[in-house]
């Protein structure tokens, strides 16, 4: 396996070897996408990634704000994977702070019984758009 040897790889395969992404065309399709930022810039999937980079993650309604700690190219276990990156405290506390938020609103077809009828189903989609 290979360890520090490295200065640069490619974003999106840190992403995946980092184990934000569970493969490499999605971590490459959410860098193309705008919705991976190295140092507060777009960048396209070869960008190369070196340690000391700030890298801004949107990915499953969660946002990870991390600085790169480790270079490895090979999708290793959590732990490893864990060790190659450093999150930021306002991060966290904003990642625990949605959490909150979440587990305490209610899901809005848990008041229903029963299959819903046409008009609540429209109440339903009108709640969930807004």
């Amino acid at each position: 396996m290979q360890t520090n040897s490295l200065h640069s790889t490619r974003i999106d395969k840190w992403l995946w070897a980092a184990r934000f992404f569970k493969t490499r065309s999605l971590a490459s399709n959410a860098v193309e996408l705008g919705r991976v930022l190295q140092n507060e810039l777009r960048v396209k999937p070869a960008h190369a990634v070196k340690i000391g980079d700030l890298l801004e993650i949107h990915h499953a309604e969660q946002l990870w704000q991390i600085e790169v700690v480790k270079i490895i190219e090979i999708r290793g276990s959590a732990t490893i994977a864990q060790s190659m990156y450093a999150e930021t405290a306002e991060s966290i506390a904003k990642r625990q702070q949605k959490s909150e938020l979440r587990r305490f609103q209610t899901e809005p077809a848990a008041q229903l019984q029963q299959r819903p009828t046409k008009r609540q189903r429209r109440q339903l989609s009108h709640i969930l758009i807004d």
